[in-house]
């Protein structure tokens, strides 16, 4: 709360998304790739195998394009997005692991170096010394990804920092090796991918086959080791987040299933085109191969996001930027009094800073469809018991009228027509919508605090009781504020559950 806000027209889920996946699906290339040029010209001069080193000189055009280029665009765009959405966050990294960051720039810059000299090199230098720069390359691609596996795994999982704040703890965390294992298998999967796309244009096709063979054996070899390291990943990430995350976090899950159907997309496509018909691999079948590995990788990182909500660094701040050592201080003073740039409209500044990094109006993460056709004293008490709802939201630490000038920036932003009038229901399905829009929230039918059971068999009148008395009925729960229309369908709607029914 004490750096400007940067508002955008996006959610900052996709604009972060957008960069950062793209640069890390290069920059795992550029080392997976690195390794793969250097051990396949090592094997090939062995051989005598002028085709295959010719092939690699090519690749190694492709590479270097991509990887200095494209790779560090992108990696500057990520500092720009990061800075700009995240800068408390930001600051915490940057404090803590200044010296990894300098250390991790100086070995990109011998990185960058030696990618050129390697490239150049292929015509200017003989084979020892032109080998020797392509292993140089690689150990200190290989070195920065170690040094920032240990800033990204501390994110998720800071282990004994939170009582130690020593930088060992904080940079050996429990997920470090599992990490930089994974994602060592990923870069080598990659590998292979990227050499079956530039292979794909060879001629005469029995060079191509020879290749495309080859590379698939990387592909293949780098997406089962990276499973087995996946598994290993899950495995030691603390109990209470995977369990937190299972209860209440449906992303995590979602992108794990995307990350092992593109991994089987891309296993059946390396069979039957790398090894089985290599002769056949096309350009437009290697761009489809390079989509599923975009996927594979997008979906894991979509899921190591996600599975740490409603932290940004777990156990020490919340996605929104507010520090956990700062809550009482907030619960006392509340949000207005600590948000340094303010812009005169409180509402929206404080929907900016305590909203906004997860919620968009009508894009990313909207929240007009949860919020249409209701009103402004309904909408402040959820956001008063935000951290009680599905999805592990952070809690609001602000005071009561702050909750109501949240919800007044909401509701000026909502579709104005009361329920029925919204979605053209009446009856029992009217009452289904109601009971999803403002019970829903915290009790869905069939997820966890499901209340069927205890709700099934009451009398009508009974319904109505428990309406007037909501607000008694358990912390943070709101009041019932709709209209009669809807009192009377949600009414009818309960008196339809059955005891163990799951709607």
């Amino acid at each position: 709360m004490n750096y400007p806000f940067w508002d955008v027209p996006i959610g900052y889920g996709i604009l972060i998304a957008a960069v950062a996946i793209l640069h890390v699906f290069i920059s795992h290339f550029a080392i997976g790739g690195g390794f793969y040029l250097v051990v396949n010209e090592r094997a090939a001069r062995r051989a005598g195998d002028t085709g295959r080193l010719e092939f690699l000189k090519r690749l190694s055009k492709f590479f270097t394009l991509t990887t200095l280029v494209a790779g560090a665009l992108t990696g500057v765009g990520i500092w720009f997005c990061i800075g700009l959405l995240s800068p408390a966050a930001v600051a915490v990294l940057i404090r803590n692991f200044v010296w990894a960051w300098a250390i991790e720039w100086t070995l990109f810059a011998v990185e960058i170096a030696a990618a050129i000299f390697y490239y150049y090199g292929w015509e200017r230098m003989s084979a020892m010394p032109h080998m020797t720069l392509g292993w140089i390359y690689f150990m200190f691609a290989w070195l920065s990804l170690f040094v920032i596996n240990g800033i990204l795994t501390f994110m998720l999982t800071p282990g004994s920092w939170l009582e130690t704040g020593d930088f060992w703890d904080g940079f050996f965390n429990p997920t470090f090796w599992p990490s930089l294992v994974l994602r060592s298998c990923i870069a080598a999967m990659l590998a292979g991918l990227y050499a079956l796309l530039v292979a794909s244009l060879l001629q005469p096709a029995d060079l191509k086959a020879r290749i495309a063979r080859n590379a698939t054996s990387w592909g293949i070899c780098g997406l089962a080791a990276a499973l087995v390291a996946l598994y290993w990943y899950w495995k030691w990430i603390p109990p209470g987040i995977t369990q937190a995350a299972a209860q209440r976090l449906p992303t995590p899950a979602a992108a794990l299933q995307l990350c092992y159907g593109f991994a089987a997309a891309i296993a059946l496509l390396l069979v039957l085109f790398g090894w089985v018909l290599p002769r056949r691999l096309h350009f437009a079948l290697a761009l489809i191969l390079m989509a599923s590995g975009l996927g594979f990788f997008g979906s894991f990182e979509w899921f190591r996001e996600s599975i740490r909500k409603p932290y940004i660094i777990t156990g020490f701040m919340y996605g929104n930027g507010v520090g956990l050592a700062h809550t009482e201080q907030l619960r006392e003073t509340g949000y207005l009094a600590q948000i340094v740039y303010r812009t005169g409209n409180d509402g929206a500044d404080l929907f900016r800073h305590a909203c906004r990094n997860c919620h968009t109006m009508d894009g990313y993460k909207p929240l007009k469809p949860a919020f249409d056709g209701t009103d402004q004293a309904f909408v402040a008490a959820i956001i008063q018991s935000a951290h009680l709802l599905r999805g592990n939201m952070p809690p609001f630490l602000g005071t009561p009228a702050e909750a109501g000038a949240v919800a007044g920036y909401i509701k000026a932003k909502l579709d104005p027509r009361p329920l029925p009038a919204l979605y053209g229901l009446r009856g029992v399905a009217l009452g289904e919508r109601v009971f999803q829009i403002r019970c829903g929230k915290c009790h869905p039918m069939g997820g966890q605090g499901d209340k069927t059971n205890s709700l099934a068999g009451l009398a009508p009148e009974d319904y109505g009781n428990m309406l007037d008395m909501a607000s008694e009925m358990g912390v943070g729960m709101p009041a019932f504020t709709g209209d009669a229309t809807e009192r009377a369908a949600l009414i009818e709607y309960l008196t339809t559950l059955q005891a163990g029914e799951k709607k």
